[in-house]
């Protein structure tokens, strides 16, 4: 048993789940004040988890296991600049990307934010030139697309960002390419002209296998058209390998760079961003940040008991450690907040699928529940049902948007319903006596009627949050993501793991490229599984 299962804050709550009845509704009618009461706002956004299975004593508990395992203490030296990254001896100071100039915030005692605005200042009046007509491509011809070669944190965010203020955006056309699957790149390349076209090369180490690949064939691709002189024009980087840039051909003067205390899935702030102000403009970026920074405040400053991020992570650990919920999912009423879910599914499974703690001892208990969703209302026509009826529970994240951006106003109307109605209908569920009565009053009777009850009774009972997010704006999708990241870091703590390592992911690159021998011919060291395939494949 592990110093945490062992700890009279989790014994508690063991005890405490066990006697809890699973009466969402009952809890209501006991409380007819409990919606009010189980409600929180910060940097804009609104919680109601008043459709959790807790009550103020199951809060009580779970705020009393957050300062049993020091989450006060840790909130701290994540925004000291101390090295919460234990393994790599490394600050996560992310914050530090979206703070004002005149902030301070130190790593290794130093302050970073003058080169934190110095680097600002050059993304974004980058962008402007690009924006504006003033950077010319070949023949000069003005820049009407551009792509971002990265994967993981070097896509994701960026690709989310882009994607979901793509109604607000006014630059030139946005691509993203991640996948190593030539298919990917094949399809971004087709629409395209070399002589109009940027490409923007993420890689902190210009290293990744999968990134620099792509890139390398998008040079090739436009070397058919264009001269090896004229790359300068229109390859640029973010990255932080300056002999590996030069190399590529891509001048240092255009080379955008970020800091080894910045986690690739924590990067879109940072310069990893560029595409981000390329298709918003640096005013749109820096809304996007100040969002992001309004709730790292709130994160910093509000009581644990009234925290977003806090709550947020607590009803987490609540439902998949003490509720047994293998799975979280999330369901954005909001079509350009399609990407969120993998972004999401990155930020935690990455930072928390851990079965190791900060000691290096295994653990005892469950760490990051399966992430996983689409965007309503196509996610009720897609795995509602199990939700609803499946034979295990998977708490919801629900998001509505308040305000739309667009003039069908019955149409957001509608959204909102279904929404609103799903949460519902997860918490009441129908008893057999409600279907009977409904039945029969559509005039089935007698033995087709008590046929056709059990296919439509369900329990309910099954939680949820719903989060209000007032407009899909930088400003408010700023502050959404960082609630997420924040939310993470507080899991992590609770777990007892470092949130900001990944080294899981480490060994399938590596054996990559002996396969990859292996499929040239050389005499490589696979196991026999992967022999067969490859004999396989040459056969095919």
């Amino acid at each position: 048993m592990s110093a945490l299962t062992d700890s009279a804050a989790w014994r508690k709550l063991q005890s405490h789940a066990k006697q809890l009845a699973p009466d969402i509704p009952g809890l209501f009618a006991a409380d007819p004040d409990r919606a009010r009461q189980m409600a929180i706002d910060g940097a804009g956004l609104h919680l109601n988890f008043s459709r959790q299975r807790v009550t103020g004593k199951t809060l009580e508990l779970l705020l009393a296991l957050a300062r049993q395992q020091a989450l006060e203490a840790w909130r701290t030296k994540l925004f000291t600049g101390e090295p919460v990254n234990n393994t790599e001896q490394r600050a996560a100071l992310h914050m530090a990307l979206r703070a004002p100039r005149s902030a301070r915030m130190d790593v290794a005692g130093r302050n970073v934010m003058p080169d934190v605005h110095a680097v600002l200042r050059r993304v974004c009046a980058f962008a402007e030139q690009v924006r504006s007509g003033r950077w010319k491509g070949s023949r000069g011809r003005r820049i009407t697309d551009v792509v971002n070669i990265g994967i993981g944190g070097s896509d994701l965010g960026p690709r989310l960002v882009c994607e979901a203020l793509d109604h607000r955006a006014t630059g030139p056309r946005m691509h993203f390419v991640s996948n190593v699957d030539g298919s990917e790149l094949d399809r971004v390349l087709k629409p395209l002209d070399p002589r109009r076209t940027l490409w923007i090369i993420t890689s902190k180490t210009f290293t990744t296998q999968e990134t620099m690949a792509n890139a390398r064939a998008a040079r090739r691709w436009f070397l058919k058209t264009c001269t090896a002189t004229e790359i300068p024009l229109h390859f640029v980087a973010v990255s932080t390998n300056r002999p590996a840039v030069e190399k590529f051909g891509i001048s240092p003067d255009n080379m955008f760079e970020f800091w080894d205390w910045v986690g690739g899935r924590y990067s879109l702030w940072s310069a990893v961003g560029l595409s981000i102000a390329i298709r918003l403009g640096g005013a749109g970026f820096r809304r996007l940040l100040a969002g992001a920074h309004a709730m790292d405040r709130h994160f910093q400053s509000a009581p644990l008991e009234r925290n977003l991020p806090v709550l947020m992570g607590l009803l987490g650990v609540w439902n998949s450690n003490f509720l047994g919920a293998t799975s979280h999912v999330l369901a954005p009423y909001d079509q350009r907040l399609q990407r969120l879910p993998a972004w999401l599914q990155q930020l935690e499974m990455e930072s928390n699928g851990k079965s190791v703690d900060r000691q290096g001892g295994a653990v005892d208990y469950p760490t990051t529940p399966v992430l996983w969703g689409d965007v309503g209302t196509n996610a009720q026509h897609a795995f509602f049902q199990m939700l609803h009826q499946g034979t295990q529970i998977h708490p919801v994240d629900f998001i509505l948007t308040v305000q739309p951006d667009h003039r069908f106003a019955e149409l957001h109307r509608l959204l909102l319903a279904n929404g609103l109605a799903q949460g519902a209908a997860l918490m009441a569920g129908q008893d057999a006596g409600q279907v009977r009565a409904e039945l029969a009053a559509r005039g089935l009777q007698g033995s087709a009627l008590e046929a056709a009850i059990p296919p439509r009774v369900f329990a309910g009972n099954r939680p949820s949050s719903t989060l209000l997010l007032p407009r899909v704006d930088a400003w408010h999708l700023g502050a959404l993501l960082a609630l997420f990241e924040h939310r993470t870091f507080v899991q992590g703590v609770i777990w007892n793991l470092n949130p900001f390592d990944q080294w899981g992911v480490e060994l399938g690159k590596q054996l990559a490229g002996g396969i990859l021998a292996a499929m040239g011919g050389a005499d490589a060291d696979v196991d026999l599984a992967t022999r067969a395939l490859l004999k396989k494949l040459r056969r095919r």
